[in-house]
């Protein structure tokens, strides 16, 4: 059986401490539906922010401890951003694979072009000389 043991510095300071990960909840959230709607660029601002929030909940989390119940909202709340990363991590690396796609297409384009293109360049000039030196019959 658990004791209802109340964290130093009271229920103030674990509401702060679980209103931290709930906004951090909201922000991968919000992360989760750039990725989905491949909006790369609001991916990236959202998670520049979402690395100092973890920061910030570190610090938070060695000064803060929470009772059980708080403990067990904690461990709800992580469990949904873990799920939520997942997703977003999925999504990131199909998007890095279509970026390699068109990556190796574009440089395979290149290599053509590089190979093939003197060569087309050169069939498509006029012999200057011969035209201007062939006697009319």
């Amino acid at each position: 059986m658990r004791h209802h043991q109340t964290p130093p510095g009271g229920p103030k300071a674990q509401q702060v401490l679980l209103g931290a990960y709930e906004a951090l909840l909201d922000r991968s959230s919000r992360m989760l539906d750039s990725a989905r709607a491949a909006d790369w660029e609001a991916l990236v601002d959202l998670e520049t922010q979402y690395v100092v929030e973890v920061e910030r909940i570190g610090r938070l989390d060695a000064e803060l401890p929470l009772d059980d119940e708080g403990g067990e909202r904690k461990a709800e709340l992580l469990e949904r951003i873990l799920d939520q990363d997942l997703e977003i991590r999925q999504r990131l690396i199909e998007r890095r694979d279509e970026l390699d796609r068109l990556i190796g297409s574009s440089r395979q384009q290149l290599a053509l072009s590089r190979t093939y293109g003197p060569q087309q360049a050169a069939s498509e000039t006029i012999d200057a000389e011969w035209r201007f030196t062939k006697k009319p019959s």
